[in-house]
């Protein structure tokens, strides 16, 4: 009897900021663009569904890990002041803001920000962590792709303040960072070359641009208030 090999899945698609060099890397699973620090964004926060039969069941072991993981991710490292690493690229620098922000708001309710090295909290105050910083309830934000996937996330929480204070409109950079870091995806739905699609959604991607200048903008300030607040301690 032979063996069907099993199904692979689908690699993520890279951050938002991949889409002025031909869009994001190739994926089926679609993830809003930069949510800001690579530790934090971007995306996800997020939550993915993909398309399916009538009557199918969303993967639920892929959601419930979904927080753990990106707390993982945001345990990368502290974020740098603007004036000890004058060397970021814009990317970085939108998030390293972010990461500060996120931290900010993160201790003023009571929790300890996850770093590296650290011994993992209990699963208690992970959830507790990631409630805080994603946000709960009902998903205010929702965008369904030309794939079918839909893509949802909280208005409210630590991250979501600090996307606000950044991009200054968190539900249009969303919107805008969600299409953009999936122009791929959508490319390869629609079986057309992906400078027709990147044509299609000029507006989308300028849109992008504008608020990320914005982003780095207020990023820079942030980052240089803080550490000039760190020297006069």
């Amino acid at each position: 009897m032979r063996r069907e090999a099993a199904p692979r899945e689908p690699r993520e698609p890279r951050e938002a900021g991949a889409a002025r060099r031909g869009g994001p890397a190739r994926a089926a699973r679609p993830r809003q663009a930069e949510a800001g620090p690579r530790t934090r964004p971007s995306v996800p926060r997020l939550r993915v569904s993909r398309p399916g039969p009538r009557g199918s069941r969303p993967n639920l072991r892929a959601l419930a890990t979904l927080p753990l993981l990106m707390l993982t991710v945001l345990a990368v490292g502290c974020a740098p002041s603007g004036e000890d690493a004058p060397g970021l690229t814009p990317g970085d620098t939108i998030k390293a803001a972010q990461q500060q922000l996120t931290d900010t708001c993160l201790t003023r309710k009571g929790l300890t920000p996850p770093r590296p090295g650290d011994r993992p909290p209990s699963a208690a105050e992970q959830q507790r962590v990631a409630r805080a910083l994603f946000g709960t309830g009902r998903t205010e934000l929702a965008l369904t792709l030309p794939t079918g996937h839909a893509v949802r996330a909280h208005t409210d929480g630590c991250l979501a303040s600090a996307q606000r204070t950044l991009y200054g409109d968190q539900r249009r950079w969303f919107r805008v960072s969600t299409v953009v870091n999936n122009l791929k995806p959508e490319a390869a739905f629609r079986e057309e070359p992906l400078t027709e699609v990147r044509d299609r959604h000029r507006s989308d991607l300028a849109e992008w641009r504008r608020l990320r200048t914005r982003a780095l903008i207020n990023a820079k300030a942030h980052l240089q208030s803080e550490s000039r607040r760190a020297a006069a301690r």
